[in-house]
């Protein structure tokens, strides 16, 4: 259920931040600064703050105990940071490139598939890879909207090795721990030379 959830939150929020930083940083449109501006304070809104609003609207819609009420949430949780992200780097590309491909005879969606988009990789996976370890790690936004009876994420089954007043199954522990961890290792030796690149080239914009 982890990864599902995690796919689901990455393909879902890179999408949505990649064609918000666009419209932010490529257009000009009425309440552009108002949105910049509820982008920033959506961020500074405590999780726990939404936790009862979160349940209800989700039992509302049956989406309680499913991966979709859950990625739903995650996505909610994530975007506003990812889009200020990736507004950073969609800033460090030069719009004179498209306009100079357009000359050429491109389209302006043709400009962007061939020239911007190559140039954003190194942000698409910072992102990407900040979304997957926030719905791959989370834990309070599980608790409240699984039951024990469903299925659980990774975080949630670790904490079934915590038998109460018999103790802990420190060995379960332990080897649960190295289960979840091996994933993230694996994605951050695939990725660990854009992911560096990405966080630096958009480091110096917004």
């Amino acid at each position: 259920m982890s990864l599902l959830t995690a796919l689901i939150t990455v393909v879902t929020t890179t999408t949505l931040s990649l064609l918000a930083a666009l419209a932010l940083t490529r257009f000009q449109f009425r309440g552009k600064r108002t949105f910049i501006v509820a982008v920033l304070v959506v961020q500074m809104i405590p999780a726990e703050a939404l936790f009862i609003s979160q349940y209800r609207m989700l039992d509302a819609w049956s989406l309680l105990n499913s991966v979709a009420g859950l990625s739903l949430l995650y996505v909610g949780g994530v975007l506003p940071f990812v889009t200020w992200m990736m507004r950073g780097y969609v800033d460090a590309v030069p719009e004179e490139l498209e306009q100079a491909a357009m000359i050429d005879g491109c389209s302006r969606v043709g400009a962007f598939m061939r020239v911007t988009l190559p140039l954003l990789a190194p942000g698409l996976v910072a992102t990407s890879v900040f979304s997957f370890l926030h719905s791959w790690n989370e834990y309070t936004l599980a608790l409240i909207v699984l039951s024990r009876d469903s299925a659980v994420t990774l975080p949630l089954w670790l904490q079934s090795f915590q038998q109460g007043l018999r103790g802990s199954d420190w060995g379960g522990v332990m080897a649960a721990s190295t289960i979840i961890t091996i994933p993230v290792l694996i994605l951050f030796m695939i990725v660990q030379n854009r992911m560096s690149a990405g966080l630096v080239s958009g480091a110096v914009k917004g």
